[in-house]
């Protein structure tokens, strides 16, 4: 009986004895940040006329980086109906484009900049046009040769900051009264685009032709001679 008794008592003892916790396993979850590689453009570094000769022909994005261009000739949207240039580049003499990046200044301060059309052309490309086009009323003889020869003449318009082109009233290469600087007879939003680019490049140097409201001629490259220089098309 008092074997029993203690045996009641041990097993009471223990059964009140607080069992251990159950350990909770928590699943940690890893978390895995990819990295990405940051590409960093290289800053386009300009080049500077320092040394150059004002009849020196160069490219004038090299030197300036605020312009924008859609070079018709090296396209088919033209009036020739026909490509003529290997690719689409805008060349000058050192000179033209001095007077050309002060004047995009001007431009830019009021929220504008210059679009080319054309700039610099080669005289073996003026024989290309004028067998296409041999009428001197559009096409330069190219005997006699053109201040686009000369790498003195640019056709131009003028854009927004965010390439839209203000409203000349026609098209570039527009051959008719309403492309005239003359012509007065058109809505005033027009007249006014068209006086602010005339007014701006006559400032710089410039002097137009009355049947184009888009060509501008450097008075100061009127006695340069005619060239023939070629550039390297880039890929």
């Amino acid at each position: 009986m008092r074997y029993l008794l203690l045996s009641l008592i041990a097993l009471t003892f223990f059964n009140c004895q607080e069992k251990p916790k159950e350990e909770k396993v928590v699943e940690q979850k890893r978390i895995v940040v990819k990295e990405v590689d940051t590409v960093v453009e290289p800053v386009k570094k300009l080049k500077s006329f320092e040394g150059l000769a004002d009849t020196t022909f160069v490219r004038l994005a090299d030197f300036s980086d605020d312009f924008a261009y859609d070079m018709r000739y090296a396209t088919e949207n033209n009036f020739l109906k026909a490509k003529v240039y290997d690719c689409a580049e805008c060349y000058t003499r050192v000179k033209t484009a001095r007077a050309l990046i002060e004047a995009n200044k001007d431009f830019l301060e009021k929220g504008v900049k210059i679009k080319f059309f054309d700039c610099y052309r080669p005289n073996s490309v003026q024989y290309k046009m004028w067998e296409i086009v041999p009428n001197p009323q559009y096409v330069a003889n190219p005997v006699k040769g053109s201040i686009h020869n000369k790498g003195g003449a640019v056709d131009i318009t003028l854009v927004d900051l965010e390439g839209n082109e203000l409203n000349m009233g026609t098209d570039f290469d527009f051959f008719g009264k309403r492309a005239y600087h003359d012509n007065l007879d058109l809505p005033q939003e027009i007249l006014d685009n068209r006086k602010l680019l005339k007014e701006t490049m006559e400032k710089h140097g410039f002097w137009s032709i009355r049947t184009e409201w888009w060509h501008y001629n450097l008075s100061a490259a009127s006695n340069d001679k005619v060239a023939n220089f070629k550039w390297d098309c880039k890929e």
